[in-house]
């Protein structure tokens, strides 16, 4: 299934995309739980089955304006960096043998084709296309071989980065935690619908590729990346785990290329989808 959370007259509701259009998944039931995609994550199996049958229908059209945040208010977002030899590599930093992890908050999720704020206190405002995994079932001591059993399916996101701030120290959550500076969608598409485990994953700037890589390069794969954050925390339904960018972005460029208003920025997860989004003054 591929689920979307629109903008509607009685606030965001979850949607399921359907044979044409979206259907609202509440409306549709009869059971208004279903129209949070939190309450069905939580809910597991019994509310995905649920509402797995909206997928054969006809549903109604909707535009980019319309879709809010794919996972509008995850618990966590828990973050990889340093995830592609290439990107640390352009950052003049060794590829990393152990996974490099960082925190973002709810308030940093944005919708996929909203406008995306340049902050007024950054400079050097930059994107990262990546693959995002939303937890399920979650859990703890999650093993690599297990980890598509606590997964409820896959996202495309932009870890929009203020580099000033980021690499002004040597811990990064200020660069990574601007609000409204990461979107994420269009759709979460379940695990039975895209197997990711070797996908292209692309940026492009004003039409131009920036990055341009595949998923299997990952030095932390989907798998490890779950067993990884379920070591040291439980992880629960509606936590977004990022799984870091490729190379390419602005900072490494020569000269540099960051964001300013007026760019508009594109990240594509092949199978999974794209996500655009014009950057605008604060």
């Amino acid at each position: 299934m591929r689920l979307a959370t629109i903008a509607t007259d009685r606030g965001p509701r979850l949607h399921v995309r359907a044979r044409t259009g979206y259907i609202d998944a509440g409306e549709a039931t009869g059971d208004e739980r279903l129209s949070s995609l939190q309450h069905v994550l939580a809910a597991g199996a019994p509310a995905l089955d649920a509402i797995r049958p909206l997928a054969g229908r006809d549903g109604r059209e909707s535009g980019p304006a319309d879709f809010a945040a794919a996972v509008p208010a995850p618990p966590r977002v828990l973050c990889l960096g340093l995830n592609y030899s290439e990107h640390a590599l352009e950052g003049g930093r060794a590829v990393p043998t152990w996974p490099d992890a960082f925190v973002r908050g709810s308030d940093s999720v944005l919708a996929p084709y909203a406008d995306l704020v340049k902050p007024a206190l950054t400079s050097k405002f930059d994107y990262e296309a990546e693959l995002g995994i939303v937890i399920g079932a979650g859990g703890r001591y999650i093993r690599a071989e297990k980890a598509l059993d606590a997964i409820a399916g896959f996202v495309v996101l932009n870890d929009a980065s203020c580099r000033d701030w980021q690499r002004a120290a040597t811990q990064w959550t200020a660069g990574k935690n601007f609000t409204g500076s990461m979107p994420i969608g269009p759709e979460v598409v379940t695990t039975d619908e895209v197997d990711v485990s070797d996908l292209a994953i692309s940026s492009t700037l004003n039409g131009t590729v920036m990055q341009s890589a595949r998923t299997s390069q990952m030095l932390v794969s989907v798998p490890a990346a779950v067993e990884f954050f379920s070591s040291f925390t439980r992880l629960a339904p509606g936590d977004v785990i990022a799984t870091g960018t490729p190379g390419g972005v602005g900072f490494a460029r020569t000269p540099p290329e960051f964001l300013k208003p007026g760019d508009v920025v594109e990240c594509e997860v092949e199978g999974v989808g794209k996500i655009r989004n014009r950057v605008v003054a604060a």
